[in-house]
C-alpha cells in the first residue's frame, strides 16, 4: 500500500510539473508568435498583403535564394580544375593507412 502511494504522489507531481511547462511554453510560443506577425505586418508586408500571404511569399523567396545558392555552388564545383582533388587525396591517406597498419601486423608476426 504505501508503494502505491508514493506511485500516486508521484503521478501527481509529474502532471503538476508537465502542466506547468506546458503553460509556460504556450505562453511564450504564443508571445513569440504575435511578436513574429507583428513584425511582419509592419515591415514586411506589401500592399493590401495579409501577414499570412507575406509569410507565404517571404518563405517562396528564401526557397529561391536557396535554389540559387546551390546552383551557384554546384557550378562552382563543376567549373573547378581538379574536383576529384579532395577525394584522390582522401583515397591516398586511406591507402596509406591501410600499408601502416599492414606493414605493423607483419612486424608482429615476425
Amino acid at each position: 500500500m504505501v508503494k502505491s502511494k508514493l506511485v500516486q504522489a508521484n503521478e501527481k507531481i509529474a502532471d503538476a510539473v508537465v502542466g506547468g511547462y506546458k503553460k509556460i511554453e504556450n505562453g511564450v510560443v504564443g508571445t513569440y508568435k504575435k511578436i513574429e506577425d507583428g513584425f511582419v505586418d509592419q515591415f514586411l508586408t506589401r500592399e493590401n498583403e495579409t501577414v499570412e500571404d507575406a509569410k507565404k511569399r517571404l518563405l517562396e523567396e528564401q526557397a529561391q535564394r536557396e535554389a540559387a545558392s546551390k546552383e551557384a555552388a554546384e557550378k562552382r564545383v563543376a567549373a573547378h580544375p581538379c574536383p576529384n582533388v579532395g577525394k584522390a587525396s582522401v583515397e591516398r591517406s586511406l591507402e596509406m593507412a591501410r600499408a601502416s597498419i599492414e606493414a605493423s601486423r607483419n612486424a608482429e608476426k615476425h
